[in-house]
């Protein structure tokens, strides 16, 4: 009993002082919980949840709710990019929100293995959100962007998904090319 508990404290200790090390904002709201912020480029940040139970580290991660559209195909992506993942896997909820979990033995949490695996966290879901948006979101995306032009409003931030749309990324206040209106 007395080894189970060492390593539970062996790990949490470790947990935080890799947090710390990499500078990651987290908090852990009870003993043996930690939620992280991982920033990104493609989505601002992803929060990742790190559990330390008996025997092992769970992690959970939220990547993009349920697919409005193209369900099958979405999942089907899902599926084949999980046999080349690292530490991870996707998962959907009851909901069919997507997720990124894994769960790793409590005597292998190093501040490498640590690293690597929000590594992988980061990577798969931040390196995937615009093709997963793309897949499941794409009309949504569509009636964003032609939402923002007929109120004047930037479309900057939907840039990377200008071939959905059809037009280039505008900003407020200037007309899309080709439209004969005056710029600013």
């Amino acid at each position: 009993m007395a080894d189970v508990a060492q390593t539970v404290d062996d790990a949490r200790r470790t947990i935080e002082a890799t947090l710390d090390d990499a500078e990651l904002e987290w908090e852990s709201p009870s003993d043996g919980s930690y939620v992280v912020k991982l920033p990104g480029t493609r989505k601002l940040s992803t929060t990742c949840s790190l559990l330390v139970g008996r025997h092992s580290l769970s992690v959970n991660a939220f990547v993009v709710r349920h697919p409005d559209e193209n369900h099958e195909a979405v999942h089907r992506w899902l599926l084949e990019r999980n046999t080349r993942l690292y530490g991870v896997g996707y998962a959907i909820d009851t909901l069919g929100d997507i997720y990124l979990v894994g769960k790793l033995p409590l005597a292998a949490v190093t501040p490498e293995a640590l690293d690597r695996i929000l590594g992988s966290v980061l990577e798969n879901a931040d390196g995937a959100f615009n093709t997963l948006l793309e897949m499941g979101f794409a009309t949504a995306i569509r009636k964003e962007y032609e939402w923002r032009v007929s109120r004047g409003e930037s479309t900057r931030n939907l840039a990377a998904f200008a071939h959905l749309t059809g037009r280039a990324a505008e900003e407020p206040g200037r007309a899309p090319e080709g439209t004969g209106r005056a710029s600013g």
